[in-house]
């Protein structure tokens, strides 16, 4: 017998006179009561949701399990290919004396005589150290150049702005100004050799400048042991229009020029 809904009988309503214009209104019915099928759907909605809301919780309670036991989130991982903003093994904050870096016998042997030395002062603090040697005693005229200069991390340098990295386009700068000097360079295109087995990059350069009645020849030889850059230039005057100078050998220039970064690179060491 199929299920059907019963209302509570209602109270009987005793009629009464109403006036003239007076309608009798029969009173609104009340709704049905929900079935039992009704019900049972609704108890099963309560529990699905009941069943949701316990998930809910055990999840949370895992995830804040985890995180205790792992003692709080893990540390957020490096960016790749992040800019180096410090010196990396092997790479140094500060340079040796460059007047203390070449033997005294290296001196006498390259420039014999009465030589002048004198250190300027540093612009880049223990990061740099420069001497000069001068000779000036007719027909030999030499002034020699000897710079250090350790570069630091940098973010104008190329690749990941390590100091290395920025010693190696300070190289590669020297040796393109050698090969192809500005247009407004006084120095005339150099003739250039790579050397090996001298720090990790080296190249020699030898040139000629003439002006106001003078010829000087120049060797030059630059040298890269890892962040670091030595640089020297020897000048001998090959003709003079006051005095009497020269002649020059440029490959005496050149074996003197590479003797003193020889010796400067070596103490880097």
């Amino acid at each position: 017998m199929p299920e059907q809904d019963f209302l509570p009988p209602r109270r009987p309503v005793r009629p009464r006179d109403y006036g003239d214009g007076e309608e009798y209104h029969a009173p609104s019915p009340r709704p049905p009561a929900p079935g039992r099928r009704a019900r049972r759907a609704a108890a099963r909605r309560r529990r699905r949701l009941l069943a949701v809301l316990a998930g809910l919780a055990v999840a949370g309670g895992a995830v804040a399990a985890a995180v205790l036991l792992s003692g709080g989130p893990s540390p957020a991982q490096v960016t790749p290919n992040a800019l180096i903003t410090t010196f990396l093994p092997g790479e140094l904050r500060q340079v040796p004396d460059a007047c203390g870096t070449v033997p005294a016998a290296t001196v006498r042997r390259y420039l014999p005589g009465k030589v002048t030395v004198a250190s300027p002062l540093p612009v880049n603090g223990a990061a740099e150290s420069a001497c000069n040697w001068s000779l000036n005693a007719p027909p030999v005229w030499r002034l020699l150049d000897l710079t250090i200069l350790a570069y630091a991390p940098s973010g104008l340098a190329s690749g990941d702005g390590s100091a290395t990295n920025a010693a190696e386009d300070a190289y590669a700068s020297a040796l393109h100004g050698m090969r192809s000097p500005p247009r407004n360079s006084p120095g005339p295109p150099a003739a250039v050799t790579t050397l090996t087995g001298l720090g990790d990059q080296a190249f020699s350069a030898v040139q000629v400048f003439r002006g106001g009645g003078s010829v000087t020849d120049v060797a030059t030889v630059v040298v890269r042991y890892h962040n670091v850059i030595v640089t020297v230039k020897l000048n001998g005057l090959q003709h003079s229009n006051r005095g009497s100078y020269g002649p020059v050998s440029q490959p005496q220039l050149s074996a003197a020029a590479l003797a003193f970064a020889q010796a400067a690179e070596a103490a880097l060491h």
